[in-house]
């Protein structure tokens, strides 16, 4: 027997949020979360087909005894999205209502939610100290190198892989501030300009926005699959070597551990050697089941449709399928993605047309998420282009941020393509897969707050200061701005008095004879040089004499 984990914070902070929001919390997708059991022994058996199927082992639920009043279990899209809410007045209802829930209900060291947010801004913090200490070393060296500044301040801009878009939305920014502003450009100017424009690039868009996109990974909504609903459908493609099977490895482990999911992932893998072992232990790692070819079984396409089929008869929550690693180049490999979409579609089919054939749906797989490797940076705009065209991708993962100096390129990559960012790997364990957030990256990325230990806090408070400064910049901006304009709706008067604009008169000056204007059509009091009349004559008569 493995020894008895202790919960994870994120699925303590859930469970009491299952007490504050009550039935507001309830969804039929989801189990409910059974992180206080330990985990049992899994066997291995042989599926039908061929397929490798681990006994998944049914953990009890923190609830299994009657729960209180009120009290359903939470949805992993709750607990996702929980985390990212920032009111300090929920966190604090949050953490009274956790302690009154943990006199014998959730047992010691129930911890809030904010506990889980200083996790991920430490783990962004580090593992964005490659890329942190190059933009830093280049932004001191633009401001204190005796240069032009701005030209400085581009190629480290540049140099940190932000994109050539963003750059000239930093630079722009700058160059507004400073117009005509009496105040020396400081260095903490400079970072607040560079928060902010960085933060507004990373946030979903009001037409991304518009199109259904969104930084949280989107789950199947409605009847769970204990009730005839459907499972939630992952798709995860990506070149080799990015990461692909470990970001799916830790993903599964997530889904399971702090969400209370019961979930498969799919060996789909079929052309690279050692892909399916690869991926069977990584689910080990999990302690989730993986469905894995036969011998007799070489299509990704007859995979995925056995895997599917296992989903829905075994009762799981939800699917993550590899794929083959791939350049998109490669036309045969990228049509097979394509075909594996529409099994998808078609097994998940929820209508038929009038001859009762089953209807393609649309809405799954729920995501098709790219997986990048931070360290190529905009090297992978071209490949997720063309896949973006072909396939249809709803979000990003970038992985090994820690071991890169280009985390930069998250910024890049994700603006260029319209895309969110909505996984980041910031580490090697099974744990470093964090939900992205464009604040505490920026945070980390600029070295704000704590990113170098300081207290706990500090990073918020150091964040907020920098906010503030740029609106106080940006206000100060608008007000010259205006000034500017009413100065130009200042009427010149001329001189002698007259109310009109320069040029014109007033009624008063229309009467007067020093006022009227000369026959000749020139300006008043210019005189006209008269036309020269026998020209035209002396032109006739030296024609004649020719």
């Amino acid at each position: 027997m493995r020894p008895q984990r202790p919960p994870s914070a994120m699925a303590l902070a859930a469970a009491g949020a299952a007490v504050l929001f009550g039935a507001g919390c309830s969804s039929a997708t989801s189990a409910p979360f059974a992180a206080f059991a330990p985990p049992a022994e899994r066997a291995t058996t042989s599926a039908p087909g061929g397929a490798r199927q681990t006994t998944p082992f049914v953990r009890p639920s923190p609830w299994s005894s009657p729960a209180p009043a009120g009290v359903t279990s939470t949805s992993l899209p709750m607990v996702f999205d929980f985390f990212r809410k920032r009111s300090s007045e929920g966190l604090e209802q949050l953490s009274n209502l956790a302690d009154a829930a943990s006199k014998g209900k959730l047992g010691e060291g129930l911890v809030d939610a904010a506990s889980y947010t200083q996790m991920t801004n430490e783990a962004f913090a580090v593992g964005l100290a490659k890329s942190r200490n190059r933009l830093l070393y280049d932004l001191e060296a633009a401001l204190n190198g005796g240069g032009d500044v701005l030209e400085d301040l581009e190629d480290a801009l540049l140099q940190a892989d932000l994109g050539i878009g963003t750059v000239e939305d930093v630079l722009g920014e700058v160059r507004s501030l400073r117009e005509d502003s009496t105040q020396i450009f400081s260095r903490d100017d400079l970072r607040s300009v560079l928060r902010g424009k960085l933060i507004e690039a990373l946030e979903v868009t009001e037409e991304q926005a518009a199109m259904g996109m969104s930084r949280n990974v989107r789950f199947q909504e409605g009847k769970s699959v204990a009730e005839g609903g459907l499972p939630t459908v992952l798709f995860v493609m990506g070149a080799n070597g990015m990461g692909k099977t470990t970001t799916i490895g830790k993903l599964a482990s997530r889904l399971r551990n702090e969400g209370g999911q019961k979930v498969l992932v799919a060996a789909c893998d079929t052309f690279r050697a050692g892909a399916v072992e690869q991926l069977e232990m990584w689910a080990d790692r999990a302690e989730v089941d993986c469905f894995s070819p036969n011998e007799s079984q070489k299509s990704p396409a007859a995979v995925l449709y056995g895997s599917l089929d296992l989903a829905l008869s075994g009762g799981y929550d939800t699917v993550i399928v590899d794929t083959s690693g791939r350049l998109s180049n490669n036309d045969a490999l990228t049509a097979e993605l394509a075909k594996m979409k529409r099994v998808i579609q078609k097994r998940f089919s929820v209508s038929k047309d009038d001859e009762g054939r089953p209807l393609n749906n649309e809405d799954v797989p729920h995501e098709t998420l790219l997986v990048i490797d931070a360290a190529q940076g905009r090297m992978a705009l071209d490949s997720a282009r063309q896949w973006n065209e072909e396939i249809g991708l709803t979000g990003l993962v970038l992985t090994k941020l820690d071991g890169s100096a280009r985390g930069g390129s998250v910024v890049a990559v994700s603006r260029d393509l319209g895309l969110p960012v909505k996984l980041i790997g910031v580490g090697e364990g099974i744990d470093d897969l964090r939900d992205f957030d464009p604040e505490p990256f920026v945070d980390g990325l600029l070295g704000i707050g704590s990113a170098g230990g300081a207290a706990k806090g500090s990073k918020n408070d150091e964040g907020k200061m920098l906010a503030a400064r740029l609106q106080e910049m940006r206000k100060a901006r608008d007000e010259r701005a205006k000034t500017r304009k009413v100065e130009k709706k200042k009427v010149a008067v001329p001189e002698g008095g007259g109310g009109g604009p320069a040029g014109e008169l007033t009624f008063e000056e229309m009467d007067s004879p020093d006022s009227a204007v000369p026959a000749s059509g020139g300006p008043t009091g210019v005189p006209r040089k008269p036309k020269n009349k026998n020209k035209n004559k002396k032109r006739k008569k030296r024609k004649g004499k020719r």
